[in-house]
C-alpha cells in the first residue's frame, strides 16, 4: 500500500478514475491501462478513428545555450546542426560503450533551443547524464508544469484541425509551437503507435479541459497503457527497458537510421568505434520480427530456438495483435536467422512453437508524408 501511495499522478489523474480506468504503477505513476470498453476495443478504434493517450509521464525540456544543437551531438549520434526549424528528429542517448540509455525526441518548434521528450522512466537518470555531460555549454530547464497528450489514429488530423486548424497542413515529424485551446501548446506530428497523430504538450492547468475538450468529440476515446503497447507492438517499435538497453547498440536494435551520414563519417559520438565495427563487419545479434505460428503468444524471457532445438535468443516483446487476429513477438537472434522467412522455435512454459522472422512494421505505418 505505502508503494501505491507514493506514486506520482499526472494532471489528468482525476479524470482517469472519473472515466473508470484501471490503474496501474508505470514509470512511477498511476497510470490508466485501460478503460471501461477494455483493450482489445482500445486498440481497434485507435485503428479506426482517433484513441487519446495521456503520456504526461515522459520527460519534456528544454535545452538551452550558445549552441545547443552542436552539444548535443556529442552525446548523440544524429545530425542535429543540421535539424531545420520546425523540425523533429528520433535519436538516441549513448552511453561510452555505444549503449543506449534512452531512446528520445528532440525538435526544433520555435527559436527556444531544443526541445527534449524523454522515457519516463528514465528521465531522472537522462536529464542528469545530459546535465552531466554538457554543461555549462547547455542548460536543461525541466518541463515539470506541462503535460503531453498523444492524439493517435486515422481521423485525429481532423479533430485537431477544428481546434487548431494548421496541424492539417503538417507532415510526419513536424513539430511547431502555436496557441490551441486558448494556451500556448507545442505540438509534433508524431506518436509511437504507427498511426498517424499528434503529440501535444500543454500547460498541466489546462490539461483536464483540454482532454474532455477532445473527448466531446465522437470520433475520441480515450486509450490506455494496455493498447498503447499493443499499437507500439504491431507497429514494431522497440520499447526501452525491454526491446533496447544499455547493453545494446543502435546497429543490433535495428535503429541505425537515428545515426546519420555524417555522424558515421566522423565518429565522434559515444560508442562510435563499437557502432562503427558492427556497421562494417555485422553484430552478434539482431532484433527481429516474429509470427507465432503454433502455441500461446510469447512473452518477454521466452526462449528462442533453432530448428535443432538450440537456443539462439530471447524475445523481448511479445503479445497478441488485435489487427492481425494472431501472436507475434520481437526478440534477438543471430544475423545467421534474421532472413525473413526462417523457421524459428519460441519456447513457452517448456513448449516448443513454431515461429518465423517476418519484416516489420507487422502493421503498415501510416505517418502522413511529404508527397
Amino acid at each position: 500500500m505505502s508503494e501505491v501511495a507514493d506514486l506520482k499522478k499526472t494532471p489528468l489523474y482525476d479524470a482517469h478514475v472519473a472515466a473508470g480506468a484501471r490503474m496501474v504503477p508505470f514509470a512511477g505513476y498511476s497510470m490508466p491501462v485501460q478503460y471501461k470498453d477494455g483493450v482489445l476495443k482500445e486498440h481497434l478504434w485507435t485503428r479506426e478513428s482517433a484513441g487519446l493517450f495521456d503520456v504526461s509521464h515522459m520527460g519534456q525540456a528544454r535545452l538551452r545555450g550558445v549552441s545547443p544543437l552542436s552539444a548535443f551531438e556529442e552525446i548523440t549520434p544524429s545530425d542535429f546542426i543540421g535539424l531545420a526549424p520546425g523540425k523533429q528528429r528520433y535519436s538516441l542517448l549513448l552511453n561510452k560503450k555505444g549503449g543506449i540509455i534512452d531512446d528520445l525526441m528532440a525538435s526544433r518548434p520555435d527559436d527556444d533551443g531544443l526541445f527534449v521528450i524523454v522515457n519516463g522512466a528514465c528521465k531522472d537518470n537522462d536529464f542528469r547524464v545530459i546535465d552531466d555531460e554538457l554543461t555549462p555549454q547547455v542548460t536543461i530547464e525541466r518541463l515539470e508544469n506541462r503535460a503531453l497528450l498523444a492524439l493517435q489514429g486515422p481521423k485525429a488530423a481532423a479533430v485537431l484541425a477544428a481546434h487548431i486548424p494548421e496541424a492539417a497542413t503538417k507532415v510526419f515529424m513536424d513539430s511547431w509551437a502555436t496557441t490551441g485551446f486558448g494556451v500556448d501548446v507545442l505540438i509534433s506530428r508524431s506518436g509511437y503507435t504507427g498511426e498517424d497523430g499528434y503529440e501535444i504538450s500543454v500547460p498541466a492547468e489546462a490539461a483536464e479541459r483540454i482532454w474532455n475538450t477532445l473527448l466531446a468529440d465522437e470520433r475520441v476515446k480515450p486509450i490506455g497503457l494496455g493498447a498503447r503497447d499493443s499499437l507500439r507492438l504491431e507497429a514494431g517499435l522497440p520499447l526501452y527497458g525491454h526491446d533496447v538497453d544499455e547493453t545494446v547498440s543502435p546497429v543490433e536494435a535495428g535503429l541505425t537510421f537515428a545515426v546519420s551520414k555524417k555522424r558515421r563519417e566522423a565518429q565522434d559520438f559515444p560508442g562510435a568505434a563499437r557502432i562503427a565495427k558492427e556497421l562494417a563487419e555485422g553484430p552478434s545479434r539482431v532484433r527481429v520480427g516474429l509470427r507465432i505460428l503454433e502455441g500461446a503468444p510469447a512473452r518477454e524471457g521466452a526462449e528462442i530456438a533453432d530448428q535443432n532445438g538450440a537456443v539462439v535468443g530471447v524475445i523481448t516483446s511479445g503479445g497478441f495483435a488485435p489487427t492481425l487476429n494472431a501472436p507475434i513477438a520481437m526478440g534477438f537472434v543471430p544475423p545467421a536467422l534474421s532472413a525473413v522467412g526462417t523457421r524459428l522455435n519460441v519456447i513457452v512454459r517448456g513448449r516448443a512453437g513454431a515461429a518465423e522472422v517476418v519484416a516489420t512494421p507487422f502493421v503498415p505505418n501510416r505517418y502522413v508524408r511529404k508527397v
